[in-house]
């Protein structure tokens, strides 16, 4: 791979990690309490919304593009693993694939989809309120600080190739 796409590839992957730190950040520090903070039925239809919303192609395109930018850097890192930055690819790239693009598909999204089903008004719906708004408030922590980790990793490597 070449040096220029190498840098490419390492700033998209940095922007795409810092932009959905933001999202995840937002989510964690006030999106999530401030939903909790409604009626139960009120929360679960605003998340839900919110669920539906975010499935669009700009957010699809940052944040799996993102993932696959980390999956050719990763593997780049690997044939060029004696030079400056190397390592930082590879850590960047497995935190973002783990922390973030993974928790999410393991944890988030399966909790996302339970709530899909849920009736807002039905008194199950609020029993699963409970339980899905701190299961996903904590790996939606999770996905925070591993997005900003992979992000710090890339700004890191990006730096050693200048």
């Amino acid at each position: 791979m070449s040096d220029r796409l190498l840098n490419g590839l390492t700033l998209f992957s940095a922007i795409g990690s810092g932009l959905i730190a933001g999202i995840f950040f937002a989510f964690s520090v006030f999106v999530m309490t401030a939903l909790a903070r409604l009626p139960s039925a009120q929360g679960i239809a605003a998340m839900q919304s919110i669920n539906v919303v975010i499935l669009n192609p700009l957010f699809g395109v940052v944040f799996t593009g993102t993932a696959l930018a980390c999956a050719v850097l990763a593997i780049t890192s690997y044939f060029r693993w004696g030079e400056a930055g190397a390592i930082y690819l590879l850590i960047g790239s497995l935190i973002y694939l783990i922390g973030s693009f993974l928790a999410t598909l393991m944890f988030n999204v399966p909790l996302n989809d339970a709530l899909a089903a849920a009736d807002p008004n039905s008194a199950n719906g609020a029993e699963l309120w409970l339980h899905y708004s701190s299961n996903w408030t904590a790996w939606n922590h999770v996905r925070t600080v591993a997005s900003i980790a992979a992000l710090t990793s890339f700004i890191v490597a990006f730096r050693q190739f200048g």
